[in-house]
C-alpha cells in the first residue's frame, strides 16, 4: 500500500516537531527558561491542529498494510504503538492548551491572542482560570514525558528493525515522494 503524500508529510512534520517539542520543554524545565514557553506553546498549538488533522487523515485513509512477514505479536505490538503515538500527538499539546489556558496564562500563537491571559491589574499575578482543568494538563503534560518517548523509541526501533534486518521497504515507503 502506498502512503499518500498527505500522511508522509503529516507523519515527518509532527514527528520531528513533537521530538522537538520534547527536547525544549525538558531543557526549558531543568534550566527554567521562561523565554522559550511562547516559542514552546506557540509550536505545541500548531502541532495539535495538524495531529487533529492526521487523525482525520488516518480515519479516511485508513491505516497503512504491513509490509513483509511480521508474527501477530508484531502486528499487534506495531498497532498498539501506532496508537499510542497518534492518540499521544492530540492529547499532550492538548495537556498543554489545559495547564496555559486553565491556569489563566493564555493561549497564543507567536503573538495572536486565541485565549487571553487572566491577570490580576493590582497584583499583576496571574489568576487560573480553572485549577482543575490546569491540574489535569498539568499532570498529563508531565506523566505522559516518558510514555511519549518510550513510544518513540519503540517507533524508531521497529522501523530500523524494518529497513536492516528485514530489508523491506517500511522506511522507503514513508520518505520516499516519488
Amino acid at each position: 500500500m502506498q502512503l499518500s503524500k498527505r500522511t508522509k508529510i503529516l507523519h515527518i512534520t509532527i514527528s520531528f516537531s513533537m521530538i522537538f517539542l520534547l527536547i525544549i520543554g525538558i531543557y526549558m524545565s531543568e534550566t527554567e527558561t521562561f523565554s522559550l514557553y511562547p516559542i514552546h506553546k506557540s509550536i505545541g498549538v500548531i502541532v495539535f491542529l495538524f495531529a487533529v488533522f492526521r487523525v482525520f487523515t488516518r480515519i479516511r485513509e485508513g491505516w497503512p498494510k504491513a509490509i513483509g512477514n511480521a508474527s501477530k505479536i508484531q502486528l499487534a505490538m506495531a498497532k498498539l504503538v501506532h496508537w499510542g503515538l497518534i492518540t499521544l500527538t492530540v492529547l499532550y499539546p492538548a495537556s498543554g492548551m489545559m495547564m496555559s489556558g486553565g491556569g489563566g496564562h493564555g493561549i497564543y500563537v507567536f503573538g495572536l491572542e486565541l485565549l487571553a491571559s487572566n491577570h490580576d491589574d493590582i497584583s499583576g499575578k496571574t489568576i487560573a482560570l480553572n485549577e482543575t482543568i490546569a491540574s489535569i494538563g498539568h499532570n498529563l503534560h508531565e506523566t505522559l514525558v516518558p510514555v511519549l518517548i518510550l513510544l518513540i523509541i519503540i517507533h524508531v526501533a521497529g522501523a530500523l528493525k524494518h529497513h536492516i534486518f528485514d530489508k523491506d521497504k517500511t522506511i522507503t515507503r514513508m520518505f520516499s515522494f516519488k
